[in-house]
């Protein structure tokens, strides 16, 4: 059984059910498509349509809404906006009774701006949903053009590097936590041997922590060479005003180009140049301790007095505008 829910991912809305057991948001102004679907919508805001099957789930609809409109959250505190006027959501029930959460996501299908496919596996629990990063991940790549196949690792590092980021602003991780997960990762990035730059990358590692690695140094010298006023996130906002969605298909140059107009840089453009066929290495334990993020008794800590503090700072924090 598929359960077909429209969320407004933008409105704060209490949760009810039909008479019929479909699972939708209070909205504003809704509308019927057909005998199974629901359509909410607000002027001037976002839609996204959910679509729920998870029989053998202990899962309620209201769950998993719930966990959408958190990942919508913390998107739209990132990016000022959700970056498609039109999504949707299929969840549905994998194989198997373990814990994991798995998801892909496609631009321009149906006339859906974003589509986003996740599986669930029969264990999930309301709490996993909670703590989830997957469903941010896949939102993210609704912010960015469909890529050629050589720059996938841009499409899957930025996800991996903005997700947390986008929690801490939307107040669903701390700084700590965001920093953390970066410090851990960002050494599968590093090239090995043979490596012959991001565009050549096929692993796992230099696909998701590489490109990752890409966006992090980017940031650091957009706010370097702006004395801090701006960073990574002006270029990426700037991107999705450009409409350089999912739903489109632009050479990286281009997206990168307006990037680095929106910082008054070529910040951007520059660091591609030097990383698409080189295999460049970042000393991270240097750059750690510029930042001020160290690994103490208690986890992450932060030294307040080090080169690049409050670079670190702004990067977590959410932008006044």
């Amino acid at each position: 059984m598929i359960i077909p829910v429209v969320l407004l991912a933008l409105v704060a809305t209490s949760m009810r059910h039909s008479a019929e057991g479909t699972a939708r948001m209070a909205p504003a102004a809704v509308a019927r498509w057909d005998d199974s679907s629901w359509h909410v919508s607000e002027p001037g805001g976002r839609e996204i349509q959910v679509d729920i099957g998870l029989n053998g789930s202990n899962l309620r609809p209201e769950d998993v809404l719930e966990w959408v409109r958190r990942a919508a959250d913390a998107v739209t505190a990132f990016y000022g906006v959700f970056p498609v006027e039109r999504a949707r959501v299929r969840a549905a029930e994998s194989l198997g009774d373990g814990r994991e959460i798995h998801g892909t996501t496609w631009g321009d299908i149906d006339g859906v701006q974003g589509f986003s496919r996740m599986r669930l596996g029969g264990g999930v629990t309301k709490n996993d949903l909670n703590s989830d990063w997957t469903m941010t991940h896949e939102f993210v790549h609704m912010a960015l053009s469909s890529l050629p196949d050589e720059s996938h690792w841009l499409e899957e590092g930025l996800a991996t590097y903005v997700e947390p980021i986008a929690r801490v602003q939307a107040g669903q991780l701390t700084a700590e936590q965001a920093w953390e997960g970066m410090v851990q990762g960002m050494p599968n990035g590093e090239p090995g041997p043979g490596d012959k730059g991001l565009n050549q990358a096929h692993t796992w590692g230099r696909t998701y922590w590489g490109g990752a690695m890409f966006c992090l140094v980017a940031d650091i010298r957009i706010r370097e060479a702006t004395q801090n006023r701006k960073g990574l996130q002006d270029a990426l906002r700037a991107i999705v005003a450009a409409r350089a969605t999912i739903d489109t298909e632009w050479p990286i140059e281009r997206v990168l180009a307006v990037g680095d107009e929106a910082t008054g840089t070529t910040v951007l453009s520059g660091l591609y140049n030097t990383w698409k066929n080189s295999p460049v290495r970042v000393d991270l334990n240097k750059l750690w301790l510029e930042l001020g993020v160290r690994t103490g008794s208690h986890g992450i800590e932060f030294d307040s007095n080090a080169t690049l503090a409050a670079i670190r700072n702004s990067i977590t924090e959410k932008p006044p505008r």
